[in-house]
This record gives C-alpha cells, sequence and structure tokens, in this order.
C-alpha cells in the first residue's frame, strides 16, 4: 500500500491555528480558510477537506509572495493583502 493511500485512513484535522480573525475578504488570517469552509468544517467530507487544506495552502502561499513583493510595511502579525 502506498503512503498515499494509508493518510486516507486518517481524519483530516482542521488546519485552525487559533488566530481566528477574519479579514475584509473573509478569508481567515490564521488558516486561510473561507468563512463558509471554517463554517461547516465538521460537516465536510474528508476528499473536500484536502481540497480545502490544498486551497488554505496556496492562499497562504499568495499571500507570502505579495508580502516578500511589497516589502512587508505592517507589523509581522497582520496578514492583510490577501483579506
Amino acid at each position: 500500500m502506498s503512503d498515499m493511500q494509508q493518510l486516507e485512513f486518517f481524519a483530516i484535522p482542521s488546519p485552525c491555528i487559533g488566530v481566528c480573525q477574519s479579514g475584509a475578504r473573509g478569508y481567515c488570517k490564521g488558516c486561510f480558510r473561507s468563512r463558509e469552509e471554517r463554517l461547516h468544517w465538521l460537516d465536510i467530507d474528508d476528499q473536500t477537506k484536502r481540497i480545502i487544506v490544498k486551497a488554505c495552502s496556496r492562499r497562504k502561499q499568495s499571500w507570502l509572495r505579495k508580502q516578500a513583493e511589497s516589502k512587508p510595511q505592517h507589523s509581522a502579525g497582520e496578514q492583510q493583502d490577501l483579506f
């Protein structure tokens, strides 16, 4: 059995890191999930959770790239451009 198949036996944990603040566009400043993704997390099947986690990773990478390009003008904990 491959590693990928084995991973499918385990529940997908919430990507929440305890920041829990929404920006203007509705994405969490901590985990990069949308309001709907956060609200319905417990009701979503594991395959959809995997898709959401990947989307959150892409959102975070996009935010990090924008921060690097604009030479951060905000304090370290603020994540504003994506939101």
